[in-house]
């Protein structure tokens, strides 16, 4: 390769070239423990408006992730052409090894290496530059990695035993394989007691399959229980994460513990109780079980006084792993106190800044007779001719002591007006104070949602504990496949576990006095499904538990802020915890005495809506404003836009250069309108210049008639493109692909048009540009 020169090679050709072969040659297995162009994060989803865009400019990938096993990497290499020096990627490698946890970094050109070890012993340089042909082996940057993380020689067998290797090719993410890891790690260290942090919508499940089949398979532990609060949980765990154990595992039912199974379901109710002969788990012997997690274990199981407390005592011998979103909690006992930190944490507001967790906007609604509070007048009666006591009712009392049938009805009004002007069959849960509530809410929306209602009467349903019917229409409503039921009033039942990955709108007309409950029912809508178009989610708040419950470091800030009066356009621009079976039947709310009153109007005083930054904070901008933003850190001036776009071969570059900013000139066009090309687009939104529309520039230039100097068969087939710009854009312009398309088949084929009607492929494309610099003549538009 002496006579390639190296300052005309791509990146990828010095990979290809030089970085793989050096690599190889060091001893690593090109199969197993050598992968590239490894996406570490597919970047965050911006939302402005009613639209979203992924922000591609934060996505990060590493150009190589070496690992000792799969699933276990241990150093980063970030590679350059060779017209940047040997360490120019170091800076950007050590961000990947950050999210990595890895000790070993290097950066290469192709002329050598640059390394950075993290672990280098005192006295030795941190950093160094060593020759392609000294890279080092893997045995030498595992055992940095051991010191690294502290694992011991003897634990090295179940550090490096295999995950399961799915049939579909699915692979657990960067910071699953981080979560499984530090788990494995804790295990070896012989710790008893674990904690894993994972925000809701991250993959918990999925996780805890993957430590369960690691420790098993390495016969680590034999039988496991994994506890859960919800027959939901423990029935799709059974059937979708854990599927692979097939016969060996088994849920507990009719409160018996079968010791042929070596992996058990539980949910926690069904071997407990407040009575003696309710627990059969201590029909078991106390090292029965090698393993016991306990989901949501933030849900009262660290508390001294838990039912869950008793059961982990009992098997005080097993290994205990605490899975939860919300570590923190002011009202019991952290499950921090029991577990001790956690090994690993990935927060909700990392989720969304890495692009794997739905943002989020948040409409606050303030209703008059909440905010302002509400007393009867002396002598006024309720509908069922009762004298109502003398106070002022706010709104911690609404729907809970008095109801206000005109308030039930304004709610389900605006979350109708909000699903009408954006998508009415979007998946939304409306969360109640109870099941009464959920009952007149399911009403109120049946009512509002008119015509939609009539064609189906499952567009509504309500999902309470209590309701067969209901629960019966679960499965359908969290299957992105079925249509129906659209909209699921409930209390309790869906606030925590229920994997409805496209549940758009969460409306909460509920009071929550607990931040656990707040980000257990948020993360319903977290999850993004890109086939059915989910994205982002919205949270519309009727009783101020968004604006209470804000946990920055935990959360991160919501995605703007935005008052419409009551007729403007709706789209922006707590009991205590459960402790039965986990169905919310709300016993002693159901109990109270409700004042119901039809005769008294309501009405909002005001909408405040806020949005998800581009670095997670608070802010009130538009789509346009965003736009405006991100195209002048791209282009500072006109000038400098105009000169780019001119020079451009190719303005489909341009267009996707935009894109990586989270623009989508689509979305803008929606808003500016769909009769304006992309140019005039941007030049209006962030230069302010007054936008033609793509006909009248079309025209212009048929006006200026400079198409005299072409043939017959060439004229009319630029005026044809000029017809195809004016109709669809710049880049079916660009396309010799339209060239197949009528009018042109009629003159002949693409190739037929380019060589004899033009003379060749650069005469074309040489006639193109000119047809592009008529269009975008700046005068014009001045």
């Amino acid at each position: 390769m002496d006579d390639i020169n190296k300052k005309e090679l791509s990146e990828i050709d010095i990979c290809d070239l030089y970085i793989t072969p050096a690599i190889k040659k060091a001893g690593w297995d090109q199969k197993i423990q050598i992968r590239r162009e490894v996406t570490l994060t597919p970047g965050p989803v911006v939302v402005r408006g009613n639209m979203s865009a992924r922000n591609k400019k934060k996505k990060k990938f590493a150009d190589y992730v070496l690992s000792q096993t799969p699933g276990v990497p241990v150093a980063v290499v970030e590679a350059k052409d060779n017209n940047h020096t040997i360490s120019h990627g170091m800076q950007q490698a050590l961000g990947y090894a950050e999210i990595l946890e890895v000790p070993s970094v290097f950066s290469s050109n192709g002329d050598g290496f640059a390394s950075h070890n993290k672990v280098a012993p005192e006295g030795e340089d941190i950093e160094i530059e060593f020759s392609m042909d000294q890279f080092p082996d893997p045995q030498t940057l595992w055992q940095r990695y051991k010191e690294y993380r502290g694992i011991e020689d003897a634990s090295e067998d179940l550090i490096q035993q295999p995950y399961h290797a799915d049939s579909s090719g699915k692979e657990p993410r960067y910071y699953q394989v981080e979560a499984i890891n530090r788990v494995i790690e804790a295990v070896a260290k012989e710790q008893n007691r674990i904690l894993l942090v994972m925000a809701t919508g991250t993959g918990k499940t999925y996780t805890t399959f993957q430590i369960i089949w690691r420790l098993w398979k390495a016969k680590k532990v034999r039988r496991i229980l994994f506890l859960v609060d919800r027959n939901i949980l423990a029935d799709q765990t059974l059937v979708n994460d854990f599927k692979p154990f097939g016969s060996v595992m088994s849920k507990v039912r009719n409160r018996k513990i079968d010791p042929s199974y070596e992996i058990h379901l539980a949910l926690y109710q069904a071997i407990t109780g407040p009575d003696e002969e309710d627990k059969i788990f201590k029909s078991v012997s106390r090292d029965f079980f090698d393993m016991i997690i306990i989901d949501e274990c933030h849900r009262g199981s660290a508390a001294e006084d838990s039912s869950w407390r008793e059961i982990l005592e009992y098997f005080s011998g097993a290994i205990q792993l605490g899975m939860t979103a919300t570590p923190k909690e002011t009202k019991y006992i952290s499950s921090l106190t029991y577990f001790n930190e956690p090994v690993y944490s990935y927060s909700l507001k990392q989720g969304i800044e890495d692009g794997f967790l739905a943002p989020y906007k948040v409409v606050r609604i303030n209703i008059d007779k909440d905010i302002d509070g509400w007393t009867p007048p002396p002598g006024m009666v309720d509908d069922l001719g009762q004298e109502i006591e003398s106070r002022t009712y706010d709104q911690k009392d609404m729907d809970r002591i008095l109801v206000l049938n005109q308030r039930t009805k304004l709610v389900a009004g605006r979350i109708m007006k909000y699903l009408k002007a954006t998508d009415p069959f979007a998946k939304t849960i409306i969360f109640c104070e109870n099941i009464d509530h959920a009952e007149r809410m399911r009403k109120a929306i049946v009512n509002a949602a008119g015509e939609l209602a009539k064609e189906n009467p499952k567009y509504v349903m309500r999902i309470t504990g209590d309701s067969v019917e209901g629960k019966a229409e679960l499965d359908n409503f969290i299957d992105p496949e079925s249509r129906f039921p659209v909209i699921a009033t409930t209390s309790e039942l869906l606030s925590t576990g229920v994997d409805a990955k496209t549940c758009k709108l969460i409306a909460l007309d509920k009071t929550i006095n607990s931040m656990t409950s707040f980000k257990q029912i948020i993360g319903r809508g977290t999850r993004i499904d890109e086939e059915y178009n989910k994205f982002f989610f919205t949270i519309m708040d009727f009783k101020g538990a968004t604006k209470l419950f804000r946990d920055p470091d935990f959360d991160g800030e919501p995605v703007i802020i935005y008052e419409p009066g009551d007729d403007d356009d709706p789209i922006p621009p707590d009991p205590p915890e459960p402790d039965d079976d986990g169905d919310d039947t709300d016993d002693e709310d159901e109990k109270v005495k409700k004042i119901v009153v039809s005769g008294v109007s309501v009405k909002i005083l005001a909408e405040r809506v806020e949005y998800i930054g581009p670095e997670g904070t608070l802010i009130t901008e538009s789509y346009r404003d965003f736009s405006r933003k991100q195209i002048q850190s791209e282009f500072a001036s006109l000038d400098d836009f105009l000169r780019h776009w001119s020079g451009s071969r190719k303005k489909q570059a341009i267009i996707e250069l935009l894109e990586e900013h989270g623009i989508i000139l689509d979305n803008l066009a929606e808003e500016v309108g769909r009769e304006y090309g992309d140019f005039d687009l941007i030049c209006h939104i962030a230069y302010d210049q007054p936008p033609l529309t793509r006909q009248e520039r079309a025209d212009n230039v048929k006006k200026r008639n400079y198409f005299t100097k072409y043939g017959e068969q060439a004229r009319t087939v630029l005026n044809s493109l000029l017809d195809k710009y004016a109709d669809e854009g710049i880049t079916t312009v660009e396309n010799a692909q339209v060239l197949k398309l009528r009018p042109f088949s009629d003159i002949g084929t693409p190739m037929e048009i380019i060589n004899q009607v033009f003379g060749g492929r650069s005469k074309y494309e040489d006639a193109i540009r000119e047809l592009e610099q008529e269009l975008y003549i700046m005068e014009k538009t001045a």
